[in-house]
């Protein structure tokens, strides 16, 4: 009777460095999550994507003025871009998909990094005073959750019609219509209004912040990027909040 011989092939080194550099790479993004920098780096990546969404969104709610063709169109053109390598509206759902992360681990790092500040300052100041700061600044918490709380009521409004309609008011992708009677119902339209204000607000702030995060600002040109930051809230607050001030004037019905 003869004994059997296992042979092990030993590891080639592709596969051994694959190996270790697995975990590492895991804990390598373990950490930076758990640093304060890697959560202000997360803020300021998602911000990007958020303020460019921002615009995209008002330029197309700005058709408005153009008419109700106009309008009701740019409604479709979202649904069937990429066709046809994607279907009716898939290219549209991943990039609300992308949206939603990106609100998702925005809003985690800010809550994080507002505990981490509490934590490191158990006790007020007795004698508080701010320097060098802003009005966005000092609202931005309070922007940030009323913003949030703005995000699920015009998703029940404009996308799903569940709310702040009549029965049978609401017609899908008839864009121009539901705005109309949507902005007709005044306390929904003042909300609308404010709320752009706290996005405003939260811009004028957010996106200095990005520009200091990300390291583009220098000593040369950080007025410059102080003011496009205001700019753009500014910019951002007139072109929204004209939708539902045409409406309630009467320019657009």
């Amino acid at each position: 009777m003869t004994e059997s011989t296992l042979t092990v092939k030993p590891a080639s080194r592709a596969e051994v460095v694959s190996e270790r550099q697995r975990p590492a790479a895991k804990n390598f993004i373990a950490a930076i999550w758990a640093s304060v920098i890697g959560k202000k780096i997360v803020m300021a990546v998602t911000g990007v994507v958020l303020i460019l969404f921002v615009l995209a969104h008002m330029a197309g709610n700005l058709k408005i003025f153009a008419g109700p063709d106009e309008i009701n169109a740019y409604s479709h053109f979202l649904r069937d871009v990429g066709y046809p390598e994607f279907g009716n509206g898939q290219l549209l759902w991943l990039v609300r998909s992308v949206l939603l992360i990106s609100v998702l681990l925005h809003i985690t790092a800010a809550v994080q990094l507002t505990r981490i500040n509490w934590r490191a300052r158990p006790a007020g100041y007795s004698d508080k005073k701010n320097v060098e700061t802003t009005l966005g600044a000092l609202t931005m918490r309070w922007s940030g959750v009323l913003l949030a709380i703005f995000v699920i009521f015009h998703l029940a409004h404009f996308t799903f019609g569940a709310v702040g309609f009549e029965p049978g008011q609401f017609v899908h992708l008839a864009v121009y219509q539901n705005v109309v009677a949507g902005f007709s119902v005044w306390p929904i339209a003042v909300f609308y209004i404010l709320a752009m204000a706290a996005l405003c607000l939260h811009l004028d702030h957010g996106i200095w912040s990005t520009f200091q995060t990300l390291g583009w600002n220098t000593t040369d040109n950080k007025p410059v990027l102080r003011t496009l930051s205001r700019i753009i809230a500014i910019i951002v607050f007139l072109g929204f909040s004209s939708v539902p001030v045409a409406v309630l004037l009467g320019w657009v019905r």
